[in-house]
């Protein structure tokens, strides 16, 4: 791995940074990061992590996973909220859940998806860990797709798990709701970015009821964060990512609000600007699009970015 160029740094913030009126809060020092293919091969042979398969297609997992990988799908995480779907679950909800997986706060967590796609889920995962203030959470730098085109060990055998007491606090999601978002579309104080792919955000596509995005958003596509290698797709550098978003007028003095449609790709902007770049003033909205687009009287832009 090259060091200055991979991102694998741990952010230390100490103690809790309040911002703004909307009760924004800065966050903790024990922030998920990055680990790469190499160091996750070492801890496994030494048998002190768990780790976890998000991808989305269980038959993928049962062709082959990383060995001593729990598979857990990312449906698992949401359930509808006052007929809006894809709302969060409640702090014990997630807690039995990742009983259920083994994982423990005394225990280092790798999270990896498929890293070619969908590498949000593995970003969601590690937002949720660290809202129960998980001293070791990682994502894996490339995931699935790296993992095995570096030819390393793969298995179909089932994990050997046992249930643990995951404890359910605390439990402090970084996580705002849609009052807060309306606020911040009206007093214009908070910079809102989207996600999704450019079509989404310029009304071209998308299966929600109004198509387009919330007034006043910036579009910082999740995947851009990327860049393509000869073995996966791998986050890129600090520096580079930094200046993507400093582009854009996305800088640490400011109130940031992720979204998406649901709140997953919003995740991968939150850990890219949170966990990488150290910024302590972001949030995720969720349920994100979903929601707003289904309010007839919220106001709903389709207008083309800027190029």
């Amino acid at each position: 791995m090259r060091t200055g160029s991979r991102i694998l740094v741990l952010f230390t913030v100490v103690g809790l940074v309040a911002f703004s009126s909307m009760g924004f809060a800065g966050g903790t020092s024990n922030m998920p990061k990055l680990i790469s293919t190499q160091e996750l091969a070492n801890m496994s042979a030494k048998g002190s992590v768990s780790i976890v398969d998000l991808r989305s297609d269980l038959n993928e997992y049962l062709k082959g996973h990383i060995p001593e990988a729990a598979y857990l799908h990312y449906e698992s995480l949401r359930i509808g909220k006052s007929g809006v779907p894809a709302d969060m679950l409640s702090g014990t909800t997630y807690a039995d859940l990742f009983s259920r997986l083994g994982l423990r706060k005394d225990r280092p967590v790798v999270i990896y998806s498929a890293g070619d796609a969908n590498n949000f889920y593995a970003t969601f995962v590690a937002w949720l860990l660290a809202a129960f203030d998980h001293p070791s959470v990682h994502v894996l730098d490339g995931g699935y797709e790296k993992w095995m085109k570096e030819q390393r060990a793969i298995a179909k055998q089932y994990p050997k798990i046992t249930t643990t007491s995951f404890p359910s606090k605390p439990f402090n999601l970084k996580v705002v709701s849609l009052e807060t978002v309306k606020r911040a579309v009206e007093k214009k104080d908070v910079i809102l970015v989207d996600a999704r792919p450019l079509d989404q955000f310029e009304g071209r596509a998308g299966a929600q009821m109004r198509q387009g995005h919330i007034p006043g958003a910036i579009h910082h596509f999740w995947g851009s964060d990327l860049a393509q290698t000869e073995t996966g797709k791998t986050w890129k550098s600090v520096d580079e990512i930094r200046a993507s978003y400093e582009k854009q007028g996305v800088t640490p003095d400011k109130d940031v609000i992720v979204y998406c449609n649901t709140g997953t790709e919003a995740t991968h902007l939150y850990f890219a600007l949170r966990n990488i770049l150290g910024y302590q003033r972001v949030n995720v909205y969720v349920p994100s699009y979903t929601e707003w687009a289904a309010i007839e009287e919220l106001p709903v832009e389709t207008s083309q970015v800027n190029k």
